[in-house]
């Protein structure tokens, strides 16, 4: 097999030793092609310690956030394939090769994913999307956690076609759904369902907003994505967790509207009387969120 190059972008903010665990793991994949990183600082100091032969530091010079830091790695490199790693998460070995080889088996597919192992809490939970292939039908009855941005894998040139990541989202809060989502429409993600890339949960990840911005995301993808409304599976789960959000910010009886707009597209979905649980005061949002990310769960 010709292995192609890869460029893997490491967006950071303020976090040197986890992002020195992370870009320890990218660089010693076993990869018998060109392997490089490039290490985007976001409104922080880049540390330039960190350049080396394989290893480039900069800052985010598009808007500021973790996509404008995301597209600001892949511009600047010129590999054949990029590929993501957030600087809380941990590649475990044998990744990329396991990915590369799926794409190179798949020549119409621009984007690879792979399983994740979630640790939380000394807890570590495997999240496996039982298929070697995720479609656009999928993404929107889903939003699969598996499909991660640090599984991310994708040809360079696909990634520029495709706008990069998108940087109008509120908060860039689900780029990496709204990646995934553009890309399985041209063609389906290939998927290695296997546990490659460990994910911290928690609340270290800088990136991570309050519930008005997270709202306003998901009220973006309803407009963005009309067919996840038309979708009874995904049009509740979004509804439900926009109820649980509102629910967090003390705005009870918005939340039970979106409660009951939930309920009303599927009566099943699960994340309902978690949200009414909040809006009514029994519980905190925060403990909700405790209990599911100690199952590998999230809202």
């Amino acid at each position: 097999m010709d292995w192609p190059s890869v460029g893997v972008v490491l967006p950071t903010h303020n976090r040197p030793e986890l992002l020195r665990k992370a870009l320890e793991a990218v660089l010693a994949q076993e990869y018998e092609g060109d392997l490089r990183a490039v290490i985007v600082y976001d409104r922080a100091e880049p540390d330039l310690s960190l350049a080396g032969d394989r290893v480039q530091v900069m800052v985010n010079t598009r808007t500021p956030g973790l996509a404008g830091a995301r597209n600001s790695g892949i511009l600047e490199l010129d590999t054949q394939l990029v590929a993501f790693c957030d600087d809380d998460d941990i590649w475990l070995p044998g990744k990329l090769a396991a990915q590369v080889e799926a794409l190179a088996a798949d020549p119409g597919a621009e984007l690879a994913s792979c399983g994740i192992l979630i640790d939380f809490d000394d807890r570590r939970i495997a999240r496996l999307a039982g298929t070697e292939q995720v479609t656009y039908d999928d993404l929107v009855r889903s939003r699969m956690v598996m499909v991660h941005s640090s599984t991310y894998v994708g040809r360079r040139s696909a990634l520029i076609e495709l706008g990069m990541v998108d940087e109008e989202i509120p908060g860039s809060q689900g780029e990496d759904w709204d990646l995934a989502l553009r890309a399985a429409r041209r063609h389906p993600i290939v998927n290695v369902d296997h546990a490659y890339v460990r994910v911290l949960w928690g609340r270290t990840s800088y990136y991570a907003q309050a519930w008005e911005t997270k709202i306003a995301a998901l009220r973006w993808f309803l407009d963005r994505y009309p067919e996840i409304g038309r979708s009874k599976a995904g049009g509740a789960r979004v509804y439900a967790q926009i109820a649980f959000g509102y629910a967090c910010v003390g705005r009870r009886r918005t939340s039970l509207r979106w409660a009951g707009r939930a309920f009303r597209a599927n009566w099943r979905e699960q994340r309902v009387p978690f949200a009414l649980a909040v809006a009514s005061g029994l519980v905190s949002g925060e403990r909700v969120l405790l209990a599911l990310h100690a199952r590998g769960r999230g809202i």
